[in-house]
């Protein structure tokens, strides 16, 4: 793959969450000048927390996005200063959740969107989980904490509740999510 040239970079505007940039690039294939949108932004953390009966902490909350609800693993961003994506998906367990845990386990991460977004997710696995604080939700947040089997994830993800991509990418790294057919 032949290399993109780029021309400049131009500071777009500050969103709080992103910082937008555009980058101006010339196609090797056939030299054409393009200005692309980069979204800025810091990584993320998710956590797959397992209670001691075997259930998997979600949580259900509106997406302004879409304008929906949606049962997802809690998560969010990494803070800056924060040391590392394990200290962020552990506050973000207790945050929205009341849950803790010690027996943590890094799964991996994605890109959140590599076609032009910079950031990625961080998931991780905890086990034994349990309810020991108050959730402390931000300004912005409206959380309900539900405690599912696996099957109920499964039934969730077929009625289309559980559908957020960071979400079904750590469940998949844990569990079998999709009965497949003979191939």
């Amino acid at each position: 793959m032949k290399n993109w040239k780029l021309d400049q970079t131009e500071t777009g505007p500050d969103l709080g969450i992103f910082k937008v940039r555009f980058d101006h690039l010339e196609n090797p294939r056939n030299q054409k000048k393009l200005r692309v949108v980069v979204l800025e932004s810091a990584d993320a953390a998710n956590v797959v927390a397992i209670t001691k009966d075997k259930k998997i902490v979600m949580v259900r909350q509106l997406r302004f996005g879409i304008g929906t609800e949606t049962i997802e693993l809690p998560g969010g961003f990494i803070d800056e200063g924060e040391a590392d994506s394990q200290r962020a998906a552990a506050r973000e367990l207790v945050e929205e959740t009341g849950y803790v845990g010690e027996d943590w386990h890094y799964l991996g991460k994605i890109e959140s969107n590599p076609a032009f977004m910079t950031s990625a997710v961080h998931h991780w696995l905890v086990k034994a989980a349990s309810i020991a604080l108050t959730p402390k939700q931000d300004e912005g947040e409206y959380v309900e904490v539900l405690c599912l089997s696996l099957d109920e994830i499964k039934e969730n993800m077929k009625a289309g509740l559980i559908q957020h991509p960071h979400t079904l990418s750590a469940l998949a790294r844990v569990f079998p999510l999709w009965d497949y057919p003979e191939l």
